[in-house]
């Protein structure tokens, strides 16, 4: 479950926790079109390395590892898929070529969840539903949307304690074919789908007893103001997303084994 804790804001005071929403948004979605055009090792690793210096002034380190170690297992799938079938393609015979394709899309893969759980760490939701509401989002999509933000990390967790309490009480998740692996989880999603539909409906008193909905022209706490650091946000966006088309049409990138080729 550590893979939903880079869903779960952490209140920091922090430069990047302090930046508008939609421009943090407008940089992980050049991010996103950044990764989808290349498909070697070296432009993705230096679209991962980026996320670095965003990771250390958000003071998110911890639960930025927490959610790459989560995400381990995914990618562990998306590389041996990638493999077998660059594998069974090529006559089924192991090439470098082939190992690096699969690298590369799993780092493909990892590139976008920790861009996203950047965006997630230092994104306060009340914010995310302002912003939502400001490009002009209905009010009701952007509660929902921000409502499953905040109870996603939770019911993560709740699913946590009740795994660790079945297996206290002798549950063996871990043991038996895969049929028998999946029958053991029913004691754990049985309470886990209780608790949510408990949530749901507590939700729904507190939304009707403050009378949700009654008035079509709501005032808001926060207010998003365009600042210097958004701004250089901004342009930063602009030039990785303006920089990763160029040297896509442009610019031959070498694949990491023909580095290795040319150096020995």
């Amino acid at each position: 479950m550590s893979v939903f804790d880079g869903l779960k804001f952490r209140k920091v005071s922090s430069p990047i926790h302090n930046l508008d929403p939609r421009v943090k948004f407008i940089y992980v979605c050049a991010i996103f079109v950044a990764a989808i055009l290349f498909g070697e090792i070296l432009p993705l690793t230096a679209l991962l390395l980026m996320q670095i210096p965003f990771v250390v002034l958000a003071g998110v380190q911890r639960e930025w590892l927490r959610s790459l170690r989560g995400a381990a297992f995914l990618a562990a799938i998306i590389f041996f898929t990638n493999f077998l079938f660059s594998f069974v393609t090529a006559g089924y015979v192991v090439l470098a070529s082939n190992v690096e394709w699969a690298a590369s899309m799993t780092l493909r893969f990892v590139v976008l969840v920790e861009s996203f759980s950047v965006f997630f760490l230092t994104t306060s939701p009340d914010h995310l539903g302002l912003a939502l509401e400001l490009t002009r989002v209905p009010y009701e999509f952007a509660f929902a949307f921000t409502t499953a933000v905040r109870f996603v990390p939770v019911l993560a967790e709740e699913a946590q304690t009740i795994m660790d309490a079945q297996k206290a009480r002798g549950l063996e998740l871990e043991k038996g074919n895969f049929m028998k692996r999946i029958r053991n989880y029913i004691p754990v999603l049985i309470p886990l789908i209780v608790s949510a539909i408990r949530r749901s409906l507590e939700l729904a008193e507190a939304m009707e007893s403050r009378a949700w909905g009654a008035t079509k022209k709501r005032t808001n706490l926060y207010t998003l103001r365009l600042r210097r650091g958004d701004f250089a946000l901004l342009a930063l966006a602009i030039g990785v997303l303006a920089a990763s088309i160029c040297v896509r049409l442009y610019v031959y990138v070498p694949t990491l084994s023909q580095l290795l080729q040319g150096w020995l």
